[in-house]
């Protein structure tokens, strides 16, 4: 005969494991980048290796001659590839019950009820936790980096192990507004046209602008005689956006980016990727009962990174300090 806790255990692993991609969903979902990111192709998952590489192209093929008849042509090698390397990060989830709630449950009803909740939880604390750390700057212990990592308001910083101070290639574009706190809706137009042609090489563009709430609520305030569009999958997730040159423009609200933030992000989503491990994506694992308390555990797993494969393209719209 199965006890609560076999049912309880049996009845969270599997609609885990059935719906992994739910948890995956939910997190994305609830987080503009990633949504992006989802929407580009851009979260990709792999098998395995001690770190995550990914080469980059840092210079030209210095090979390229303009000649004539039997000039001398120049066949040397060119350097112009290396690697960034990004480190594994790994968070851990518990969908967790007591003995008590467990026996108090019993009934097949009651059992179901109780899964349903601590599911939800599981996706909610999922969502929220991990969209802080996609603007964190990495601080906190064994915590991916985020955002504030990859785009740093100096524009150097060591990133995927490559030190931009010395390499110059690999130093995101950053533009501080004029004064201290005195951007303005007859200003803020300005200060985006001018980060936007140090991010614009061609074709390539940023595709997301993701802007703290003061940003946010001028440049839109900057619109407002004019007639603005949003897009219609933006909206649909719950997500104020306004246009800049075809680029959504969204304000996200989390620890790490507060309605004091004054920043902006100007984001090329075609060298950003969220890549994570094919066995650690939301991935719940077998129940585990502690020696010392009446209890059962079922944890999920994700491990991956935020990986930038072109700094130079992104950009960082800040106030002055």
């Amino acid at each position: 005969m199965a006890t609560p806790s076999s049912v309880f255990t049996e009845m969270v692993t599997t609609t885990l494991r059935h719906t992994a991609t739910e948890v995956t969903d939910n997190v994305s979902n609830h987080n503009a980048l990633l949504r992006k990111l989802k929407q580009k192709g851009k979260i990709k998952t792999v098998g395995g290796g001690y770190e995550l590489q990914f080469p980059l192209e840092y210079g030209e093929n210095s090979t390229y001659q303009r000649y004539a008849g039997y000039d001398t042509l120049n066949t040397n090698a060119s350097d112009v590839v290396t690697s960034a390397k990004y480190d594994w990060a790994q968070v851990a989830l518990h969908v967790t019950a007591s003995g008590r709630e467990l026996r108090q449950n019993s009934g097949k009803e009651a059992m179901i009820n109780l899964v349903k909740t601590r599911k939800a939880n599981a996706l909610k604390t999922a969502a929220n936790n991990f969209s802080i750390d996609l603007y964190s700057s990495g601080a906190l212990t064994n915590q991916i980096g985020g955002l504030s990592h990859i785009l740093q308001t100096n524009g150097q910083g060591t990133v995927g192990g490559i030190d931009s101070s010395t390499w110059t290639f690999w130093q995101n574009a950053v533009r501080e507004m004029a004064g201290t706190g005195t951007f303005s809706t007859s200003t803020i137009q300005n200060e985006f046209n001018t980060l936007w042609l140090n991010v614009v090489r061609g074709a390539d563009k940023p595709d997301l602008i993701v802007a703290s709430h003061d940003v946010y609520s001028v440049f839109e305030a900057s619109l407002q005689q004019n007639q603005r569009y949003a897009r219609a999958n933006t909206g649909e997730l719950g997500f104020e956006a306004v246009l800049y040159k075809g680029c959504e423009v969204i304000f996200d609200d989390n620890t790490n980016f507060t309605t004091t933030a004054e920043r902006a992000y100007f984001l090329n989503t075609d060298y950003l990727y969220l890549v994570q491990h094919k066995e650690a994506q939301w991935t719940p694992d077998d129940e585990k009962k502690p020696i010392n308390q009446d209890a059962v555990v079922v944890p999920m797993y994700w491990m991956g990174a935020l990986v930038c494969t072109n700094r130079s393209l992104q950009g960082l719209l800040i106030d002055a300090a």
